[in-house]
């Protein structure tokens, strides 16, 4: 029994190196605002129930020593890293939309804290993640990444490192589809901004005396944050039907 308890105790950490990452990037779980402690006790909580099933593709316990066991150690952290950032690079989508509506409607000032991420962001792009988050948990769609966490293992079973090639190219297939995401969530915004900009382009040609920068500001401001108030549901569905997709398609639905 002295010479298995090893083997577990290292298969236990090839477990919690993948989970454990991904756990710690996980949007909603992973934020600076939740505390160390809680996301600890999740990704071992998390591990504990994954592990009989992972257990079984690392072989026989005894050669979980040594540079195999370095090896699986650092190639599970490196799934998890990717597997956790590609989902952080969907939900970032939220806040580039929140950046590309801040600057048509003239509210790039306006900057807060990010209760998430710390650092100072424009107050929309913080407004649209947190409700994000909100409704990715109000949907259950965090049940889909915990069983995407679980069917990884069929797709990349702990056996080394990982080829880079194909990390790369879902990292860059996550990061096209969350710009694509926050160009199609902002798109009301834009058109708003080139025909808002367009007629006091007209307006200013045909009254050069009338002071269009006092005019157009306030203007700018309240019209866009009615069409915010009107597109709220519609942007966020966008969005859960996005992440959804993306999920589903993680765990092979």
């Amino acid at each position: 029994m002295n010479l298995l308890l090893p083997g577990i105790a290292s298969a236990f950490l090839i477990t919690f190196a993948r989970v454990g990452t991904l756990i710690m990037l996980m949007p909603g779980i992973g934020e600076q605002s939740v505390s160390p402690r809680l996301r600890l006790a999740f990704a071992l909580l998390t591990t504990l129930v994954l592990f009989p099933t992972v257990r079984p593709l690392l072989g026989g316990t005894e050669g979980l020593a040594g540079p195999r066991l370095i090896g699986l150690l650092f190639g599970e952290t490196i799934v998890g890293l990717v597997l956790g950032l590609s989902v952080r690079m969907v939900l970032a989508a939220l806040q580039t939309a929140g950046v590309i509506i801040s600057a048509q409607l003239g509210l790039s000032y306006a900057m807060t804290v990010d209760p998430s991420q710390g650092g100072q962001q424009v107050a929309i792009g913080n407004f649209l993640s947190l409700l994000g988050i909100t409704l990715i948990f109000a949907t259950d769609l965090h049940h889909l990444a915990i069983e995407g966490l679980a069917r990884s293992y069929d797709v990349l079973p702990p056996d080394g490192v990982p080829a880079f090639s194909d990390a790369l190219t879902l990292a860059t297939r996550a990061l096209a589809r969350g710009f694509t995401l926050a160009m199609q969530i902002s798109g009301p915004f834009i058109a708003f901004g080139i025909l808002f900009n367009l007629g006091l382009g007209v307006l200013s040609r045909l009254m050069p005396q009338l002071q269009v920068f006092f005019l157009a500001v306030p203007a700018s401001v309240l019209v866009g944050v009615l069409i915010l108030i009107g597109c709220l549901g519609v942007m966020m569905g966008v969005f859960l039907d996005d992440m959804g997709r993306y999920l589903a398609q993680s765990v092979g639905r």
